[in-house]
């Protein structure tokens, strides 16, 4: 099992960036496939941006492509979401995920753990 501890959230303004981390304690970090959902007021929750074990092969959402970025410190047991270029539709709860066994880097029911979340709120 891994608990997942989001930080990094909070109040910008359009056009800004910001840096998500998400720390993972328990198990060994780089076994697991890690992704980045969010989840807005009335929406359901939707994916973001996954990352393999190793941070070689990397997946984002069409509206993210370009502005955002997911890696990971397996060293630090960390995975992060740099974002930039952020719009007042980025705005959400943000959460970290883990997989155990890969089988969809997409769908939320694919992944095992979740984070609490951290709220993002880009203002126009």
């Amino acid at each position: 099992q891994v608990q997942l501890v989001e930080s990094g959230g909070g109040l910008v303004q359009a056009g800004d960036s910001l840096r998500l981390s998400c720390a993972a304690s328990g198990r060994t970090f780089s076994r697991y496939y890690m992704g980045w959902f969010r989840q807005a007021p009335g929406k359901e929750r939707e994916f973001v941006a996954a990352v393999n074990w190793s941070g070689r092969s990397t997946n984002y959402a069409d509206s993210v492509k370009g502005r955002f970025i997911i890696f990971r410190e397996n060293a630090k047991d960390t995975v992060y979401l740099q974002m930039s270029g952020l719009k007042p539709e980025d705005t959400a709860v943000y959460y970290c995920a883990a997989q155990s066994y890969y089988s969809s880097s997409a769908s939320a029911s694919a992944y095992d753990y979740w984070g609490q979340g951290t709220q993002v709120t880009v203002s126009s």
